[in-house]
């Protein structure tokens, strides 16, 4: 399932970020590439470690950690500290996988990437091509979201990043390792829980079906999930 986080950001973030990167230290974006991926990888990005990286991550930690819309979808247990790439004049990314394991830096704790992130960091008309391009089991869709704007996709998924041919595309990106590893349990999960929202805000949080539903929702969350 892909699913649309809107307005992770605001136009104020958004042109504090602007501010940073412009003025960030960029590196080739093979460097952090596995072994399949590196020949299709054509894009710069932040040196992770910098302290810089670090700052505006965690920044989209503490944001999204008040997203309820990305808590349902993702139900996280663990998040890769987010990226940050660069694509432009052709830059692209071949059609890939993303690697099923990853450590996070500096620590020995390992992820399983259950969920990739995107978060757009500037707006579709700021440059041609960069469609984030994914194929599931509804077809492919291509992805080209409004600055501020986060896509969440099966890490599973065969994905690309179309070459950037006029202008930069600016994004975030990173892995979430799910209290739930099942991506369709995900889902049923994820359309419960807004569902449940949704009657909660037409009939109050103290209607009796709601309260019964939301029950179900978290005896489902307590047999499924890892913590």
């Amino acid at each position: 399932m892909v699913t649309i986080i809107p307005e992770v950001l605001s136009v104020h973030e958004l042109a504090q970020y602007h501010q940073h990167l412009s003025h960030a230290e960029w590196q080739d974006g093979a460097a952090t590439a596995g072994g399949q991926a590196i020949s299709v990888k054509q894009n710069r990005q932040i040196d992770p470690n910098s302290k810089l990286a670090q700052q505006l991550g965690d920044h989209i930690l503490q944001v999204l950690a008040e997203q309820s819309r990305f808590i349902s979808a993702a139900l996280p247990l663990k998040i890769l500290p987010p990226m940050f790439n660069s694509y432009q004049d052709g830059g692209t990314y071949g059609w890939h996988v993303d690697n099923a394991i990853r450590l996070i830096p500096n620590t020995a704790i390992r992820l399983r990437t259950d969920l990739s992130a995107t978060l757009f960091l500037n707006n579709p008309e700021d440059y041609e091509g960069g469609e984030l391009c994914i194929q599931d089991r509804y077809g492919e869709q291509k992805v080209k979201l409004k600055a501020g704007d986060m896509v969440l996709y099966p890490s599973t998924s065969l994905h690309q990043v179309s070459p950037v041919t006029k202008g930069q595309r600016l994004a975030s990106f990173f892995w979430i390792e799910s209290m739930v590893r099942d991506h369709e349990l995900r889902e049923v999960l994820f359309d419960l829980d807004q569902s449940i929202q949704q009657l909660t805000a037409e009939r109050g949080a103290t209607d009796t079906e709601t309260v019964k539903l939301n029950a179900v929702y978290h005896r489902l969350i307590r047999l499924h999930a890892d913590t």
